[in-house]
């Protein structure tokens, strides 16, 4: 009961025979000490009745009476700042269509576009619907936007036809939702610090050398941690990228002012080098700018290798230490040497030779080299990379744990 005492958790129920199936949801949870808010479809009130909800949740229903007029406390974005979590149960085929376009022409749409939060699926619908490609096709891109999907179940449905789509009953609804925020306690403990963007060292006030990056990867492993409970700091060099909230964000833009955030926010559990740090630096900056002529001469050193640095120094280094590797050619060779000379636990490698997951793209495919695992390397397929720092992030909690 601990793990869900005192959680705040809005419920949307939608128009489906399941949706009487929720009542049971509402009581189970309140008994473990969870506030509940609840959003009644026009469909779902054909199933259950607004008084049956308001007794159970002892709460304020939010009925699907969408209107600027009805909007004066600006209840869609209110409701999903307030709760912890947002649970749509029953998902019918219909509010699945609706969510995986962005659609917001109810409460209940508008609500989940404008939530900040995880939002649980629990679908229920006939085996047919549920089977039908659209659906499905429906249902994945609803995944890679992160929705969680909770069943459904094989078994008996209220139709007479017997197959998959039957809503997953309402104690194993709970186990999940209770799983997912004993992980999410469990992740608090540790404090997580990403690299991420470029970093630019200038060869006048207007001039600079740099390493292509876009930070996108390294934003959403910032953006995965948080949410998966991390105490996060992101340190970036110049992006136009938006943070996410609750990351501790560290604005920098040469080497030395990264390695220096660095140490400042170090001890933490883990660290991921995700940044593309420019390699050297000039010796001595020109002070005004060097006018236009046919070549220049440029006098260069070596910059502070940062994730060296860190993986060296006992005082400093983290659990774990993960850096990345851009490659154009001989991958694997490349990233198994990163891995042995810097000293890392895990070096992340892709091609970004491979304009489909190189540079400013927002899909990735990387190769991630373990050093003292049984397996020695693993591939995560192309997808987004919001995926995969998801995937990521989902082996950095299985490592620390």
């Amino acid at each position: 009961m601990k793990n869900l005492s005192g959680k705040k958790i809005l419920l949307i129920i939608c128009g489906g025979v399941s949706a009487y199936k929720s009542l049971e949801i509402i009581r189970s949870l309140k008994k473990k000490g969870v506030q509940i808010k609840t959003i009644l479809t026009k469909n779902a009130k054909k199933f259950v009745t607004p008084l049956s909800v308001a007794s159970l949740s002892q709460e304020k229903i939010y009925e699907d009476l969408f209107s600027v007029e009805n909007e004066s406390e600006m209840d869609h974005i209110s409701l999903s700042r307030w709760a912890d979590i947002v649970l749509v149960s029953p998902a019918t085929a219909n509010t699945i269509s609706k969510l995986s376009t962005g659609s917001s022409v109810d409460l209940a749409s508008t609500v989940i576009l404008a939530s900040n939060k995880d939002i649980f699926l629990a679908p229920a619908m006939n085996v047919r619907m549920w089977e039908h490609p659209s659906t499905k096709e429906n249902l994945n891109k609803l995944k890679k936007f992160g929705y969680k999907i909770i069943g459904p179940e094989i078994g008996d449905m209220a139709c007479g036809e017997f197959g998959e789509g039957k809503m997953t009953e309402p104690n194993e609804i709970i186990k999940k939702i209770e799983n997912y925020f004993i992980n999410l306690s469990k992740c608090k403990k540790y404090r997580a610090l990403v690299t991420a963007g470029p970093t630019r060292e200038y060869i006048d006030p207007v001039r600079f050398i740099t390493n292509n990056s876009s930070g996108k990867q390294g934003f959403e492993l910032a953006k995965s941690l948080s949410l998966k409970g991390f105490e996060t700091t992101l340190i970036s060099g110049p992006t136009n990228l938006k943070v996410n909230e609750g990351i501790n964000f560290i604005k920098v833009e040469t080497a030395e002012q990264m390695f220096k955030e660095t140490q400042n926010n170090l001890p933490a559990d883990v660290a991921i080098f995700s940044a593309a740090v420019a390699d050297f630096k000039v010796i001595e900056k020109n002070k005004i700018k060097i006018k236009k002529g046919d070549y220049i001469n440029l006098n260069l050193e070596k910059n502070i290798d940062i994730l060296n640095y860190v993986s060296n120094h006992n005082s400093l280094r983290p659990k774990l230490v993960i850096g990345f590797a851009a490659e154009t050619n001989d991958l694997e060779s490349n990233a198994k040497k990163k891995l042995e000379e810097k000293n890392c636990d895990w070096v992340i490698a892709n091609d970004v030779s491979n304009k489909s997951i190189g540079f400013d793209s927002d899909f990735n495919e990387v190769t991630i080299f373990y050093k003292n695992k049984k397996i020695n390397s693993e591939k995560l397929i192309m997808k987004k990379k919001s995926e995969i720092s998801g995937e990521i992030v989902n082996r950095v909690i299985n490592q620390l744990s």
